[in-house]
């Protein structure tokens, strides 16, 4: 019988996703001594998935449920299978970064502010906005919000959660959405290199990253690549939090150059007091956009099938043989 390695803690509904035929293996944070299982199913928490590992014997399968299993491959070792949650996260994620984008656009952590502090902020009070004040005015009358429609959106990292999101970008009329990944494609729609990046980045108003972290896209976006986004562009990092080099966002940000929308962060958890939290025009949430009720279900329901297929012998989906985007 196949030994599943799960979290202890793991809720009764979602290991009822699991096929029958199994033996649950529910493993404490705190693992003490030396256990035996065959499929492993990591925990959540990376800390905790890393120092269970040595203590872990006999694995063929290392299942994630993250998108990003960048955090992973340093200690897996030869002979597991490891795969990913590729396609889990496509709906919350797409989400989250479609709300990071109209909460930018319509100002909301301005008027936040202002229902926080009981200020009616509009018309000749409207502080603190999100562009220079050259872009916020229209002879006498004032801009007090924008509007996504005809604009033009630039994915890096185009895959399943790129693609979820491009579909829910047409829905505003966007003008155009440029795509780029590892190399290039033209099926089933016209992706570029990575190579074409820095031709691409002054077309956009709104950059999305997406891309999985590895040697090639850590600090892929420091101070020259920050400096080719166009006046007021609005960045968008649902990906990873080094993939940006921070001292150079906040400098871009303190200069009133772009705006940020960040939902990962370098360093995480970001300490109190770092400079990212003050920056001007930058909207950060803590890590969450993936993680709702419904990516639950989904998740567990995955790997249900995985397991499935593993006890049956048939081949896995979301094999990680390399971390390419």
């Amino acid at each position: 019988m196949v030994r599943v390695g799960v979290q202890a803690d793991l809720p009764e509904e979602l290991s009822g996703f699991f096929p029958s035929g199994i033996e649950l293996v529910k493993m404490p944070k705190d693992l003490k001594e030396a256990i035996e299982i065959e499929f492993w199913v990591l925990p959540f928490n990376r800390v905790e998935a890393e120092a269970q590992m040595p203590l872990v014997q006999g694995v063929k399968v290392m299942q994630s449920a993250m998108a990003g299993v960048d955090w992973v491959l340093p200690w897996r070792r030869d002979g597991m299978t490891l795969c990913d949650g590729r396609g889990i996260h496509d709906v919350s994620t797409s989400e989250w970064v479609m709300t990071a984008i109209l909460a930018s656009l319509k100002w909301l952590p301005v008027y936040a502010k202002g229902q926080e502090e009981r200020k009616w902020i509009g018309d000749w009070k409207l502080r603190n906005p999100f562009l220079s004040e050259r872009t916020h005015t229209r002879g006498r009358y004032r801009v007090l919000s924008e509007e996504l429609w005809g604009r033009t959106v630039l994915i890096v990292g185009y895959g399943s959660i790129g693609a979820a999101t491009e579909e829910k970008l047409k829905v505003f009329g966007v003008k155009k959405v440029i795509r780029v990944a590892r190399s290039a494609r033209t099926e089933p729609v016209e992706v570029h290199a990575i190579s074409e990046l820095d031709a691409l980045l002054p077309q956009a108003d709104i950059v999305v990253l997406l891309l999985p972290l590895t040697a090639e896209t850590k600090g892929m976006f420091g101070r020259e690549r920050l400096e080719r986004l166009r006046d007021g562009a609005l960045l968008v990092n649902a990906a990873r939090g080094p993939i940006v080099v921070t001292e150079d966002l906040v400098a871009v940000l303190q200069e009133g150059k772009i705006r940020a929308a960040l939902d990962v962060t370098d360093p995480e958890p970001l300490p109190e007091g770092h400079p990212l939290w003050s920056a001007p025009n930058c909207l950060i949430t803590p890590h969450i956009a993936g993680l709702t009720p419904n990516f639950m279900e989904r998740a567990f329901g995955f790997i249900g099938k995985q397991i499935e297929r593993y006890l049956n012998g048939e081949p896995l989906e979301n094999v990680v043989n390399n971390a390419g985007y």
